[in-house]
């Protein structure tokens, strides 16, 4: 199931499908627009746990879907008042199974120069790991698992900026 919702200047999604980073790029693509920047975090195949490497087989993600979409708009909402020279703005995350090496969050800017759009892309992505309610678990090939946003400022006992 899909949850989309865009403006003129903002896209947003938390889809149970693969994002597209095409898709994202086409969006925030614009005449005025001499930078494009945009990541995209994909599910790797090994991770450190309490000094232990372990080897992922997948990744999953739940979210509270009207609260994480949201929160993607004020994020957006944000970062164009610390960088007013952003064109558009896309976020898509995804929710469900990510697979090894397949993207769980594409993030997409533009503006007239890169150092606005690589800029927002960096912080969009560290205040959505912060503050947007999706939860990450991973599993691993010896049958454990583990569930933790340490970046996430409720679960740390901070207060959200």
């Amino acid at each position: 199931m899909a949850f989309r919702q865009e403006n003129e200047r903002d896209f947003v999604e938390v889809i149970a499908e693969p994002p597209s980073l095409t898709k994202l790029v086409e969006f925030v693509r614009s005449e005025e627009a001499g930078a494009i920047a945009t990541f995209s975090g994909t599910t790797r195949n090994s991770f450190v746990v309490n000094g232990v490497s372990k080897r992922v087989v997948h990744l999953s993600y739940e979210a509270y879907v009207p609260m994480a979409i949201s929160q993607l708009h004020v994020i957006l909402t944000e970062a164009r008042a610390r960088w007013p020279a952003l064109i558009r703005l896309a976020v898509s995350h995804r929710t469900g199974t990510v697979p090894v090496a397949q993207e769980s969050v594409i993030i997409a800017a533009s503006s007239p120069q890169r150092k606005d759009a690589l800029a927002a892309t960096g912080w969009i992505l560290d205040e959505l790991k912060s503050r947007v309610p999706i939860w990450k678990m991973e599993y691993y090939d010896d049958g454990s698992m583990w569930k933790e946003n340490g970046e996430c400022a409720w679960a740390a006992g901070k207060t959200a900026p």
